[in-house]
Formats: C-alpha cells, sequence, structure tokens
C-alpha cells in the first residue's frame, strides 16, 4: 500500500511539474504579424502563460554614422544625440523642440516579481534613473539639426506629456498634473510647477500623457493600469487604464474613457477633430496574443480591460466576472499587432514626406520584450481615408527601421513622434539617446 501512495504521488509530482513546464514554457508565434493587424486581426485562441515569454533585445546603442532604415523615398538624419532616455516631443509655436528625457520612477515590490520586473528593465535599456528633465532643443538656422540645447525644466517626476492651453505649459509627471506660465521664447523656466490635479501613480505603466481637448477647454490625460490584469486587485485601478478628461480652472477631471490597458499616445484627427489614442494590450496569452491597437475614442467608451479583450473576448484569468459589461465593450479599430508596446503618435497633419504619407497615423512601436520573435522596434503609418478612418483594407507600412540588429540586439528604440515646422518626423529613441528627423530624400 505504502509503495502504491508513493508511485501515485510520484505521478502527481510529475504532472505538476509537466502543467509548470507547459505554461511556463516560452510560446513562439504562429502567425505572421500581418495577420494580427489590421481592421480584422485573427483573434487565436490563448495561450495562457504561467510565467511570460522573455526575448529581450540588449541595448548597444548606435555608432558614429548609423542611423536606422528609412522607407523609400525619404532620408533620415540626427537632430540631436547625447540625449538622457529621451522618450517625448512637444513642439512650441516658435518651431522650439521640448523632449522629456525621463525614465520610470523606482520600481515598487520585492520579491522574485520585483527582481524579475527591475532585470528586465535593465535588459531593454530602462533601468537608469530618471534625469526628471524637460530639454529645449532649437534649429535657428533651419539646417534640421539642433545647435541650442538649454535645461527647460528640471526636478519633475518622471514627466513625459507636455501641452500648451491659454498660455500654461502643462507637463504630465507620472503622479501629478502641473503647469507653468509660459513665454515664447523662453529657453528655461524657473517657476515652481502648479499643480492641477494629483494622478495615480506607482506600479506599472508609469508615462502619462496629455494633450489639449477639442473643445479648446480642457485636456485629455491618459493613465496606464498598474498590473497586467488586475492581479493586484481592481482597487489599485481607480482612476487608471483610462483617459481622464481635465477641467483645469476647476482643478478637477472626470472618467472620459476606460478598459483602456495602457494608453499613452493621443492626437486629434485632422478635420473632425476626433481623439485618438494607441493601447498596450495585456499579457502572458501567448506570442499571438492580444493586438496592441489605435482607435477612436468617445465619452463613456469601455474597451473592456481587465474582462473582455477586442471587442468582448474573456479574460478567464480575471476575477471576479463581469458578465453584464460584455455587451457593452467596445471594439478597437485597428489593430498594430500583438506586443508591439505601441507608445507614440502623430497624424500626418502638417507632415511634408509626400503623398503616401499624407493622412493617417505615425505610431512610434517601441517593441516587445514577451514575443518570440521579436515584434515593433519600428516606426509605421496607418493610411486613413478623408472620411478620418483607417483605410479599408489597410496594414501598417514601415517608415523607419533597423532599430534591430540581424543578431537581435537593439541599437534603440522608437518613442514619440512629432512633427517639426519643415514638416519633417522627429522620433524620439529612447535607447539610442537621439531624436531622429525624418524627412523626403530628395
Amino acid at each position: 500500500m505504502r509503495r502504491h501512495i508513493l508511485a501515485v504521488l510520484g505521478l502527481l509530482v510529475l504532472a505538476a511539474i509537466g502543467i509548470f513546464a507547459y505554461l511556463a514554457w516560452p510560446d513562439a508565434a504562429r502567425l505572421d504579424l500581418a495577420a494580427v493587424s489590421g481592421a480584422r486581426p485573427t483573434i487565436t485562441p490563448p495561450r495562457e502563460q504561467m510565467l511570460p515569454t522573455v526575448k529581450t533585445a540588449d541595448p548597444i546603442g548606435w555608432k558614429a554614422g548609423e542611423t536606422p532604415t528609412p522607407a523609400a523615398g525619404l532620408r533620415v538624419a540626427a537632430f540631436a544625440t547625447g540625449l538622457d532616455h529621451p522618450r517625448w516631443l512637444y513642439r512650441l509655436p516658435n518651431g522650439d523642440v521640448l523632449v522629456a528625457e525621463t525614465n520610470s520612477p523606482p520600481r515598487e515590490g520585492g520579491g522574485i516579481q520585483g527582481w524579475v520586473m527591475r532585470h528586465l528593465l535593465g535588459k531593454v535599456g530602462a533601468g537608469g534613473a530618471s534625469a526628471n528633465r524637460i530639454t529645449l532643443l532649437r534649429d535657428a538656422d533651419g539646417d534640421g539639426r539642433a545647435e541650442t540645447r538649454t535645461a527647460f525644466m528640471t526636478g519633475l517626476n518622471s514627466p513625459s506629456g507636455m501641452a500648451l492651453l491659454d498660455g500654461q505649459l502643462y507637463v504630465a509627471n507620472t503622479d501629478s498634473l502641473v503647469r507653468v506660465p509660459y513665454t515664447e521664447g523662453a529657453t528655461s523656466i524657473a517657476a515652481k510647477p502648479e499643480l492641477v490635479v494629483k494622478l495615480p501613480g506607482g506600479a506599472n505603466h508609469w508615462a502619462r500623457n496629455v494633450i489639449p481637448a477639442e473643445d479648446g477647454r480642457t485636456l485629455y490625460v491618459s493613465v496606464g493600469s498598474a498590473s497586467n490584469v488586475a492581479e493586484g486587485g481592481l482597487a489599485r485601478e481607480k482612476f487608471r487604464a483610462a483617459i481622464l478628461q481635465v477641467y483645469p480652472r476647476e482643478k478637477t477631471f472626470r472618467v472620459f474613457a476606460t478598459g483602456l490597458r495602457n494608453p499613452n499616445g493621443m492626437a486629434l484627427v485632422p478635420g473632425t477633430n476626433r481623439l485618438w489614442t494607441v493601447v498596450n494590450e495585456r499579457d502572458m496569452l501567448g506570442s499571438d496574443l492580444v493586438p496592441d491597437y489605435l482607435t477612436a475614442v468617445e465619452l463613456g467608451d469601455n474597451f473592456g480591460w481587465p474582462w473582455y479583450y477586442w471587442g468582448g473576448y474573456v479574460d478567464t484569468r480575471v476575477e471576479p466576472r463581469n458578465l453584464e459589461l460584455q455587451q457593452y465593450v467596445k471594439r478597437p479599430d485597428y489593430a498594430l499587432g500583438p506586443h508591439v508596446a505601441a507608445l507614440g503618435l502623430s497624424f500626418a497633419g502638417d507632415a511634408k514626406l509626400g503623398g503616401q504619407f499624407a493622412r493617417g497615423a505615425f505610431v512610434g512601436e517601441h517593441g516587445s520584450w514577451n514575443r518570440k520573435p521579436l515584434s515593433g522596434y519600428k516606426l509605421v503609418f496607418v493610411p486613413f481615408d478623408a472620411a478620418g478612418w483607417p483605410v479599408k483594407g489597410a496594414k501598417p507600412v514601415d517608415v523607419l527601421t533597423g532599430f534591430v540588429t540581424p543578431e537581435g540586439d537593439a541599437h534603440g528604440r522608437p518613442v514619440g513622434v512629432i512633427t517639426d515646422r519643415a514638416g519633417a518626423l522627429l522620433v524620439a529613441d529612447d535607447v539610442g539617446d537621439a531624436i531622429w528627423r525624418v524627412t523626403p530624400a530628395r
């Protein structure tokens, strides 16, 4: 009898080891990225994982003379180099460019999970301390390279988004929205930032963005979730995984839209002033799920996080269930592919890159750390029609590639993207510590 019990226990242990190995084994993609992009992506059954697939591109930077690879008909050159983890860009009315040199605040938590997160951040070039600085870059002679560089604002707390409204410059720190008076042409600001509203900080998804709303008197602020799928409890997610609408005069806000795991880039599409955002979706459902996306957002929208993804697919990991929500979940407009880490967003607007890029959205894909093979690590363009929607059947078009070597190392990782006063694109590269300028090849 004892031998029989030991044999059964042995089988149970082997079975447990087998189940753990199955759930923890790195998952390789079975679909091409194109199949999981566009308005009608392929949504496969989830391959739930106990541990995420870890596939990183080790940062190696750029050697002298090296640049990303532009699409045919375009060229690229450095607008500024030697920066400290440049993430986000903003163009002032006089053409000066502000760049947020910033990084994640110190990560919370210890144990295995905390160690793994810190290790991964270091592996992908995001493990350093935040400079907490906004730097002003000025190209006064118009040669396409910034010859003036000044510390515009310092002493911030992991700043990211920046926006002008009614003579005030608003800055989205990781835990607050603040403002200072702005004078055109100023190369630095000494005024103490005034608190507008507090924002939930800490945990994952630290970067906040801010843009003026179409009404000309309020602001949209994007706030990512604290977790993957609310595994730390829903209380930690209050006012997160959402776009907030801030009323700066009253110093208050409301939830504009929710169920957005990690919205970051936001922009108003020219012609309609409709709000669009890019969103990073959830992890640990395999290398083919879930596609990050680009979508229009309206007041009251709910995109399903954490209970649902892509318009109603159930994430069975989330407890308690929310069955009543499913019928109200909005499906995103356009998939960008799984784990591409879409962060930057800018509509063509005044871009002057030729007819192919005259109408649509530029998206900075920071790149995966949890997909095999890698995805993202490039700037793409989504063509739009005259009505302000993605062209039917269109797939993302590569604009700037070459951030990853054939050996799988990362020269850089693109993040924020804007146009400069001449109609060129400026792309922040936080691993390559550079800002790239994309122009027509003529």
